[in-house]
């Protein structure tokens, strides 16, 4: 299988070389030339899989290069030692949905699904390649993809991985789960600003020519952990067809139906490896694509426009906490009829504008296949004692964000097509924000909040977050927008 840049103005590559290089030469993303098809009685047989056979199905049907390599590797990435479950990502009935749970891993968050992976296809791509440059992994992140590739990368021969994220805009545990990261190849940053400027920080590092040359002349090249990179995005299309074999072994939908999907959505990755699994054949009826207060891509699907000129709030959700979602360039592309001229025209103006409209057809098709909502902190907060009161679990503030999506638009629609609402992280990343929505945080601290949620819920605090308490800051460098790229030679030359 080739990939393509949704640009189309670079040469077609190998999947190695989409995962080696996270985003094409003409800033575009790499897409797959087709969709392969996984077959009706290829979804069913996946009932009787374990994670790790389903995750190579999926993986297999893009990634031909691997096929040697891949069930070795899901094998390691979805282990036992790596995740507090067999099931890796369970799916629990919730009320009239059924929630999917994507926090069982090592950093508990949904990005372990993905960056579990990524060092094993990224580690691959370097055999296939036979390249013998150090790679290095930039990352910009909202809060959790920055822990989650600095775990999944830690000491990975032959990689290096640094991190930036926005000072001040993730929350205490997601800041201490990176600046107290061990590794002898991981550095983190914090960016003066947001996580927009982050990530725009990291694309000009990207687009920077002469800085690549520069490494290139010293044995290293870039890559990416973000979503950017194919290599994350294809490892969570898998749990989208894994989640629909277990409805169905448990009777919550009957082979061959139609479900919903409700994802908490920031960068767009999570909700299109949704639509991809769509056009693999999974059978999904309507994408619910849902915001906090940074409602940019509700406006997007209900109007056609996307406009990132206003104003930008800290949340209680802070990884979706994003005006400037990346992966929505891979929809336009297939909206836009896999016209590269179109799209790079929309993200140009979307670079010098921060603004773009969609053309009629494609903006109907949008709407046709997505719905556009959002929930402000006030309302993920009432779900969240909603959810915990009817049924005694425990949602952190994104989930409870799709949750509430979920629960205006089955009441307003009547809409009952089986739905599953994706759970993307534990409370205990947001304890204090969880604590306050079904009891009182007053008087206590960060360690304080995750100790009253535990004796309150009754489920043990996960052992990586309670070792926090002990372990040393490591990190401590910050920097404003315009230094990181002077940040990242810095740390090439430690």
């Amino acid at each position: 299988m080739l990939f393509y840049s949704t640009r189309s103005q670079s040469a077609p590559v190998s999947g190695a070389q989409a995962i080696l290089g996270g985003i094409a030469p003409d800033g575009g993303l790499y897409v797959p030339e087709r969709f392969p098809q996984i077959a009706p009685e290829q979804i069913a047989a996946m009932s009787a899989m374990p994670y790790d056979q389903r995750a190579c199905t999926v993986l297999s049907a893009f990634l031909d290069q691997y096929s040697r390599m891949l069930p070795g590797m899901c094998q390691a990435a979805y282990g036992a030692d790596r995740f507090d479950t067999p099931q890796v990502a369970p799916v629990i009935p919730l009320g009239d949905r059924q929630a999917l749970e994507l926090f069982h891993g090592p950093t508990l968050a949904f990005k372990d699904m993905a960056l579990q992976m990524l060092p094993h296809l990224m580690t691959g791509a370097m055999q296939l390649e036979g390249t013998t440059d150090e790679v290095v992994i930039l990352v910009a992140t909202s809060g959790d993809t920055g822990k989650a590739a600095l775990e999944g990368f830690k000491d990975v021969a032959g990689t290096r991985v640094i991190v930036f994220y926005p000072d001040g805009g993730v929350s205490p545990a997601q800041k201490l789960q990176m600046v107290t990261q061990q590794g002898g190849n991981v550095h983190v940053a914090a960016v003066r600003g947001n996580f927009d400027d982050a990530q725009t920080g990291v694309k000009k590092i990207f687009a920077d020519d002469a800085f690549k040359a520069r490494i290139k002349a010293r044995g290293k090249v870039l890559s990416s952990a973000n979503s950017i990179n194919f290599g994350r995005l294809v490892p969570q299309v898998a749990y989208y067809f894994s989640a629909y074999a277990d409805m169905v072994r448990a009777g919550a939908i009957q082979q061959g139906a139609p479900m919903n999907v409700c994802v908490p959505t920031g960068n767009f990755g999570n909700i299109l490896a949704a639509w991809y699994a769509k056009q693999m054949g999974l059978p999904i009826a309507r994408f619910l694509c849902a915001s906090n207060k940074n409602n940019v891509l509700t406006d997007f699907i209900n109007t056609g426009v996307y406009d990132a000129n206003r104003d930008f709030y800290k949340t209680t959700s802070p990884s979706m906490d994003i005006l400037i979602s990346s992966n929505v360039e891979r929809l336009l592309f297939e909206l836009c009829s896999r016209d590269g001229q179109q799209v790079g025209a929309l993200m140009q103006a979307l670079s010098q504008q921060r603004k773009y409209t969609l053309p009629a057809q494609a903006a109907q098709a949008l709407k046709a296949q997505f719905v556009g909502a959002w929930a402000d902190d006030e309302t993920a907060a009432a779900e969240i004692q909603r959810v915990y009161r009817e049924h005694g679990v425990v949602l952190d503030p994104h989930s409870a964000v799709a949750s509430a999506v979920y629960t205006r638009y089955r009441a307003q629609s009547g809409d009952e097509t089986p739905a599953l609402v994706v759970c993307t992280a534990s409370p205990y990343k947001f304890s204090r924000s969880v604590l306050c929505a079904i009891d009182s945080a007053q008087g206590l601290d960060e360690f304080g909040c995750a100790d009253r949620l535990e004796a309150l819920s009754g489920v043990p605090m996960p052992a990586p977050l309670r070792a926090l308490r002990t372990l040393p800051v490591r990190h401590q460098t910050v920097c404003d927008r315009q230094q990181m790229e002077a940040t990242v030679d810095a740390f090439l030359t430690k």
